[in-house]
């Protein structure tokens, strides 16, 4: 039987648990502060952390062993990041926490788009209807009734 800690699962929900956790701790700490440091301190954090991790872990590898195509993506990655964070910490400074983040995670739908349009992957017409319905859900999350 597999592992707990070696199942996709157990990291996507953790994933879920620490967004939100994200959304309520950056949405208490803003406070007074610009939003745009509120996220150059948060990305320090992460780099702090990443690099403690990667130590602990002995995960470092040479640059020179990823390949151009992985270093593209990678950086492009890193760009959408900075991009979404920069546009979630400014969306948190003006929202409400509870309706920002269920806006934010409209990614979940865009994922599911993308996935197909670009990655090829096929969904199911369950699985469209679950995409559907987290749109609703989100949609009706910001609305103020």
């Amino acid at each position: 039987m597999k592992s707990l800690l070696s199942t996709w699962q157990f990291w996507a929900l953790g994933s879920a648990v620490f967004a939100a956790l994200t959304a309520i701790l950056a949405k208490a700490g803003i406070g007074d502060t610009n939003a745009d440091f509120a996220t150059f301190v948060r990305t320090v954090v992460i780099l702090l952390l990443l690099a403690c991790i990667v130590t602990v872990t002995q995960s470092w590898q040479s640059p020179s062993a990823v390949s151009p195509r992985s270093w593209i993506f990678l950086v492009l990655s890193g760009l959408a990041t900075g991009a979404s964070w920069f546009c979630y910490f400014r969306a948190l400074k003006l929202g409400n926490a509870a309706q920002v983040a269920p806006l934010d995670k409209l990614s979940v739908v865009l994922v599911a788009i993308f996935a197909v349009l670009f990655l090829g992957e096929r969904l199911s017409p369950t699985h469209w209807l679950a995409v559907s319905m987290i749109a609703a859900g989100a949609v009706l999350l910001t609305l103020r009734i």
